[in-house]
């Protein structure tokens, strides 16, 4: 037998049994790579002065400063945050992706399927144009959130229109309505002050030059809970994958928990798109098969 063979016969279970050590190696990765992305851009930073700057933050008086006082403000003040604001938007995505691809048997689904990026977009846009921060740094998150809630009980509406709340038929709705609420979202850019089109233009384009600290709290919060949950459910996507009929026999509600990962998967994206505009593609990376 061929090492290949070898490798290849090897039983499904070896990398869940391995799941602990692969997360945490995962984890030490992405650690050391936004530090690195800290490090790069139009001014370098040596990695052991991005450290240093990151300990004397967190435990001052733990090393002693030797850099400048400008440099302690580009990778504390403004690289920092961007990079944390991807790592949480792209964790965000990537659970919605892998949920939506689930409970939709459909592996191309992601945030922008069902429309649920962009009613989060649509909320935004209202803010930002039209009614202003009424409730201050919440606004923003609360109102892209409802417009993905909105646009996801659309879809759902939709959907049930023809008696049913199938995967195929949610897609389709979806797709649908996704196109409705683009143009909506267009119909506010050209109501709203001609001043500030060009700053939500550029905002929806997507990008993490906005990210500050006292604003991370929002989407970190977010994250936390409904990928908890959704990890918690993981069980219940794999049965998911193989229909609601497998759903049923293995005693899961199908119709209500995925009225529930809708639900879900809007909160993640409206969070998501408020702090970072509309980033795409970044659901369609994850496929069921290896997320859960």
């Amino acid at each position: 037998m061929s090492h290949r063979q070898h490798v290849s016969g090897r039983p499904r279970h070896w990398l869940v049994h391995h799941m602990p050590v692969l997360l945490a190696a995962l984890a030490m990765v992405l650690v050391f790579t936004m530090a690195a992305a800290v490090g790069m851009g139009a001014v370098g930073i040596a990695p052991e002065v991005v450290w240093g700057v990151i300990a004397s933050h967190l435990l001052p008086g733990s090393v002693e400063v030797t850099w400048s006082a400008g440099r302690d403000s580009i990778v504390w003040e403004v690289r920092l945050p961007r990079v944390i604001l991807g790592a949480i938007v792209g964790a965000s995505l990537s659970l919605v992706g892998a949920a939506l691809q689930s409970v939709t048997r459909n592996p191309l689904s992601d945030p922008h399927l069902l429309g649920i990026s962009s009613g989060a977009a649509l909320g935004a846009i209202i803010v930002l144009l039209h009614t202003g921060m009424i409730l201050g740094l919440a606004t923003l998150p609360v109102f892209a959130f409802a417009g993905a809630l909105l646009t996801t009980l659309v879809v759902v509406g939709a959907a049930s229109l023809t008696r049913s709340t199938g995967a195929g038929r949610l897609v389709l709705a979806g797709v649908a309505v996704s196109f409705v609420i683009t143009s909506a979202g267009s119909l506010g850019i050209f109501l709203g002050d001609p001043r500030a089109a060009h700053t939500v233009i550029f905002w929806m384009l997507g990008g993490l030059g906005l990210a500050q600290w006292d604003q991370l709290v929002f989407p970190l919060a977010v994250l936390v809970a409904s990928g908890a949950y959704l990890l918690l459910r993981a069980r219940f996507f794999n049965a998911m994958t193989l229909g609601d009929e497998s759903g049923h026999l293995a005693g899961i509600p199908a119709a209500r928990f995925r009225m529930v990962v809708f639900v879900i998967c809007a909160l993640l994206t409206g969070a998501a798109v408020a702090f970072s505009g509309v980033i795409s593609f970044v659901g369609l990376m994850i496929r069921t098969s290896c997320a859960w």
